[in-house]
């Protein structure tokens, strides 16, 4: 009995992973409407898991600034952070879910560019099969057409993405790195990215702007919600760390995909958002592409 909870927990600390990340809307939209914008909100938890990283490992720093292919890996979580944090927040969570999942996609070109990896037929089809599930989330219901996201919030789902495509093209490019290095690396990017973004905005739109504003200091509600956020996400990290080093990449991918179904039900349940049948089809078809492009990777350990 022992062993058989032993074997489940690698499966459970990645589901942790994905329940956080598919609830995360909910304490960023908190934030939100306590004045502190997502973005800076994403800086600051992000700025408390370096922190704590650095005084772990002090020397992940030296490697960090010793590797600049690293920095590309930074740039590229930053950019995820941006795009889905901000785009949960502000749009329909489903949709932009179910656009930040559309990676097979983007994940089969980077990979061609980056790791110079043939594209083959089986990838093609797959990227076919999302595309069109992203036609179906975004075309008007009853129809099929060459629609794009309607609003900021999809455009960012869309570009979180990619970026995360990226990031994990990255990871294997740069599995020569020491994993702390790696993590180091993104979660400075999760500072920086979203706070450059934000400052520059609120710089350039100025004072009263509706898109962002300079960051606020929280009452002890906001404190609250922002501690709790920071501590879960460590948490959720820790739990992706042990899970995806206990189990072949395939599987972890394919366990990671529960965040869709998370951030869906408290959607509906927390957010009244509504799941119409043609979201529901054409998201089953991007998890689909994805769920077939994990099984395609097999991992030998």
């Amino acid at each position: 009995m022992l062993d058989s909870r032993l074997r489940a927990l690698p499966y459970l600390a990645l589901v942790l992973n994905a329940l956080v990340w598919g609830l995360s809307w909910w304490p960023l939209r908190e934030l939100q409407t306590a004045g502190l914008h997502p973005l800076w909100s994403s800086a600051a938890t992000y700025l408390l898991g370096s922190v704590a990283i650095v005084l772990f490992r002090p020397t992940v720093f030296r490697e960090f600034l010793a590797h600049p292919a690293l920095w590309w890996l930074a740039l590229a979580a930053g950019t995820t952070m941006v795009g889905f944090n901000w785009g949960v927040s502000i749009a329909e969570v489903i949709r932009v879910v179910l656009l930040f999942y559309l990676m097979p996609i983007w994940a089969v070109l980077l990979a061609r560019l980056v790791l110079g990896e043939p594209i083959t037929l089986g990838a093609m089809l797959r990227v076919l099969m999302a595309f069109v599930g992203a036609l179906l989330v975004l075309s008007p219901p009853g129809t099929l057409s060459l629609a794009l996201p309607s609003n900021l919030g999809e455009w960012l789902g869309l570009l979180g993405g990619v970026a995360f495509a990226l990031n994990n093209i990255l990871l294997r490019h740069q599995e020569a790195r020491t994993a702390q290095a790696r993590l180091f690396a993104m979660f400075v990017g999760g500072v920086l990215a979203p706070a450059a973004v934000a400052a520059v905005l609120a710089w350039v739109l100025g004072a009263g702007n509706a898109v962002v504003q300079w960051p606020v200091v929280p009452g002890v509600y906001g404190w609250g919600v922002l501690m709790l956020f920071a501590v879960s996400l460590l948490l959720a990290n820790y739990g992706l760390q042990y899970g995806a080093s206990r189990l072949p990449a395939n599987v972890t991918a394919v366990v990671m995909l529960s965040e869709v179904v998370f951030a869906t039900v408290s959607a509906i349940v927390l957010g009244s958002e509504v799941l119409t049948l043609q979201t529901a089809v054409g998201g089953s078809m991007i998890l689909m592409a994805a769920a077939l492009s994990a099984w395609s990777n097999p991992d030998p350990h």
